[in-house]
């Protein structure tokens, strides 16, 4: 009869291995959503880890046999995984912070729809916003840079490796900045026609008093909207395109600041 060993040690590091590679597909884009079971994500996570632990070469085992220090290692590999599915779910939210203050610029605050894959509920202009840098997202193949920073990780960041240093906190805040930025760049048009359009209908209040401005404004002020809306969407693609291109290598600068 034959029998099966598998070394402890082994068998521990293929568990760091399946952990880091589960908290990275779980907190990225598309694969974070709840429309998507739970078996699946586990299944798809533990493939991956049964095709890289092979090609994962490590010069120095660590040393398993201390349960506390095994345990840290734990953490750390679910902590390194979640700091790069956040990594990327900032830029999304900076996208979807363009398309709140576009909406609060059109009138359309209160016009929230219900995200089936959050679960949550965002402003409809966010929401259009979101869909599109999806849809964006998924053409140009940005997600295959997750695969390829799994399998740069663990050269990189080898398991028990991961420490939280100064350099990777600024790398964190200076991402956290960047949301405003994404967000300013991405609903720039939208924000400065609307600031326009107000300040027009301020200049005919002053000019025409017997116009009530208020009831003329708001279907406008949402036309207006929309009409910059669709039209700078080919200058969003463009845009979107360069931020998706470039986190690649900032994935690979985050890993070393680790």
């Amino acid at each position: 009869m034959a029998t099966f060993t598998f070394p402890l040690i082994k068998l521990q590091m293929f568990f760091l291995i399946f952990l880091r590679i589960t908290a990275i597909m779980m907190s990225i884009p598309v694969f974070d959503s709840k429309t998507i079971p739970v078996v699946f994500k586990a299944g798809l996570a533990f493939s991956i880890s049964i095709m890289l632990f092979p090609l994962i070469k490590i010069n120095e085992i660590p040393d398993f046999s201390n349960i506390i220090t095994f345990g840290i290692g734990i953490v750390g590999e679910i902590m390194f995984g979640l700091i790069i599915g956040m990594f990327v779910r900032m830029i999304f939210a900076g996208i979807q912070l363009a398309g709140q203050l576009a909406g609060y610029q059109m009138g359309l605050a209160i016009a929230n729809v219900l995200d089936p894959a959050t679960s949550g509920q965002f402003p409809i202009i966010s929401q259009i916003y979101n869909l599109i840098a999806m849809l964006i997202f998924i053409t140009i193949n940005a997600h295959h840079w997750f695969l390829r920073a799994i399998k740069e990780s663990f050269t990189l960041v080898p398991p028990l490796g991961f420490h939280f240093s100064s350099s990777l906190a600024d790398q964190l805040v200076s991402l956290s900045g960047n949301i405003f930025v994404i967000a300013v760049k991405v609903g720039a048009p939208i924000i400065v026609v609307l600031l326009l359009t107000s300040v027009a209908f301020g200049l005919i209040a002053r000019t025409v008093p017997q116009m009530n401005v208020f009831i003329v404004a708001m279907p406008l002020k949402i036309a207006v909207g929309l009409l910059f809306l669709i039209l700078s969407i080919p200058y969003l693609v463009i845009f979107l395109r360069q931020i998706f291109h470039d986190f690649g290598s900032s994935i690979i600068f985050i890993m070393k600041a680790m």
